[in-house]
């Protein structure tokens, strides 16, 4: 049975909002699409406070400005579960991001429950509870939202609450608390969900096969291939696939004759965007060669720092065995080497620091035994 208010007018948002009060904390979820678009679309927010849940239909209520000004007061604790596309849809709606955050699933990776566990394996963990999951790929555009579908919303902010104040207690237990709030603060950097077009072209699998100019063209055509997604809001695969964009980078085409010769480029798009490509690559050639994006490669280590990095490897992975964690969650080679170098690191900061102990990292920094 569905208890959760369904939330479809003005009046009744801010009803509800007027007597949210003043509370410690506020679980939040978004139900959204975006196969279609480089934006989210949101269709529904969730939204319990101790003794209530109410789902709000953003597709029929006009302004959202009364709850948006709630999840962004200071005095709440807006708890979540995988938080970060959520906190994006709210960015995009308010330019803020709510705060402070806790996230569910990175408590729930520091006290041992498994790495980007979702939210019904987590409920079932530690509560017992067995969530239906009949859902999870519904189109939530449609309307009227089926009863099932909303109970199904329900249930994903039900028991947040809960999962809270129990990681908050084990966490407390752990002298973790203040330590992962650092983390949680991060997450709630507006930075991170600013777009930045010059660094799109990090997330492309395979840049790392490029050197020098290559990935000066691949970030320009990346950067190019954002701005005409978010202009657009459709996919950025729609505009251009990422193995296009990685073979144009890599043979630098200078002419449409030449541009022609890439044949991960459908016609279409090289009848249609192919001056722009160029002018995207003969932009990056261009470039003077300080300019181009840092070569990215393993540095060598001299025999003690090899000596200090397995030191800090196998702390590491005797820290996470302790405690249960996935070693790959809690450091890559660029942070023991950031360490090693005598650089800053992840490792320095936050649950990361509470785990290893900033004593044990000391040990193995410059100078502490060469």
């Amino acid at each position: 049975m569905n208890d959760a208010l369904y939330i479809v007018d003005q009046p009744a948002l801010l009803d509800f909002c007027a007597r949210l009060g003043d509370l410690p904390w506020l679980a939040v979820d978004t139900e959204f699409v975006r196969e279609k678009t480089y934006y989210p679309q949101l269709c529904l927010i969730q939204v319990a406070v101790p003794g209530q849940i109410a789902c709000i239909d953003p597709l029929a209520v006009p302004s959202l400005e009364p709850l948006l000004e709630i999840l962004c007061d200071p005095r709440a604790v807006k708890v979540l579960h995988a938080a970060y596309q959520d906190l994006e849809i709210f960015f995009q709606l308010r330019g803020a991001v709510p705060a402070p955050v806790f996230d569910t699933q990175l408590a729930a990776l520091v006290l041992g429950h498994g790495h980007q566990l979702g939210y019904a394996a987590l409920v079932e963990q530690m509560l017992g509870v067995r969530l239906e999951k009949a859902h999870t790929r519904a189109d939530w555009r449609q309307r009227p939202l089926a009863s099932e579908y909303l109970t199904y919303a329900a249930d994903d902010v039900r028991y947040l609450g809960e999962l809270y104040t129990r990681q908050q207690a084990l966490l407390r237990e752990r002298g973790w608390l203040d330590a992962l709030a650092e983390d949680f603060r991060a997450l709630a950097a507006p930075d991170h969900y600013r777009q930045q077009p010059r660094e799109a072209w990090r997330r492309i699998r395979d840049q790392n096969r490029l050197r020098g100019v290559q990935q000066a063209a691949l970030r320009a055509l990346a950067a190019w291939r954002e701005h005409q997604a978010s202009h657009h809001d459709r996919p950025r695969r729609w505009i251009v696939d990422d193995a296009a964009l990685i073979e144009l980078a890599r043979r630098l085409p200078e002419t449409p004759e030449e541009l022609r010769q890439i044949r991960a480029l459908p016609t279409g798009v090289r009848e249609r965007q192919g001056q722009a490509l160029l002018e995207a690559i003969a932009a990056a050639r261009a470039e003077l060669p300080e300019q181009w994006p840092a070569p990215s490669r393993r540095r060598r280590f001299s025999p003690a720092q090899a000596a200090r990095a397995a030191g800090l490897l196998e702390l590491i992975e005797s820290r996470a065995a302790q405690y249960g964690i996935w070693p790959g969650a809690l450091t890559d080679r660029r942070d023991i080497e950031a360490v090693v170098f005598g650089e800053d690191s992840r490792l320095f900061h936050g649950w990361r620091a509470a785990l290893l102990g900033r004593e044990n990292l000391a040990q193995f920094l410059p100078g502490a035994s060469d």
